[in-house]
């Protein structure tokens, strides 16, 4: 039986995969929307918005990024679907024909380009602690909070352990208190321009 892990790993794969087929679909290298895709995401989704309880800080945190990219896509789609149905898409002819394809295409561009960044930016996730070494459930939300961000900003994270994580806070923890003169730091975690930033910020 799969893990939590594993199955929110293949429901990243399948949205990925979604917007790949229907992007072919629009463009006219499939012949049908691919539902049963959909509908193997919409079951996952379905099943872990009823089961957020069995899941740890960090998998709903993934989880919840996932399903928000779910929805702009299927929004997207809708609207793309809308269009097709209804036949607003014309051929037209000449030099107009050029400027209104030339249009066409840069929005198109423009939507894909959306598609491929929407899951760039991620919640602020903030934290206050004065002992790291004895609050490590508020270091492990924070670092995990810290690792999905930067997956989702397509950042590399193959060097980030918790061991050097925990040292990291817990050393910039200590100096701070020592040179601020501070009982609590602040740690917030958020992305800036499509790049993942951990401040540490003196609390009173």
């Amino acid at each position: 039986m799969a893990t939590i892990d594993e199955e929110l790993g293949s429901l990243e794969r399948d949205i990925r995969q979604l917007k790949i087929e229907y992007d072919q679909f629009f463009g006219g290298g499939r012949k049908r929307p691919p539902n049963e895709i959909e509908w193997r995401i919409e079951l996952v989704v379905k099943k872990y918005g009823e089961r957020s309880g069995d899941m740890k800080y960090g998998q709903r945190f993934r989880y919840n990024n996932l399903t928000q990219t779910y929805a702009k896509y299927k929004d997207i789609f809708r609207k793309r679907m809308k269009k097709k149905e209804e036949g607003t898409v014309q051929r037209h002819f000449g030099a107009a024909a050029k400027a209104i394809e030339a249009e066409r295409a840069r929005k198109l561009s423009e939507a894909n380009e959306r598609y491929s960044t929407v899951v760039a930016e991620s919640p602020v996730f903030r934290m206050v602690c004065s002992e790291p070494e004895r609050e490590t459930d508020k270091v492990d939300k924070l670092f995990h909070a810290f690792v999905e961000a930067k997956k989702h900003a397509g950042e590399d994270i193959a060097r980030l352990n918790y061991p050097d994580f925990l040292e990291f806070v817990r050393n910039k923890t200590k100096d701070l208190q020592r040179q601020k003169g501070c009982c609590e730091v602040e740690y917030v975690v958020e992305t800036i321009d499509k790049q993942v930033k951990l401040k540490a910020l003196v609390k009173a």
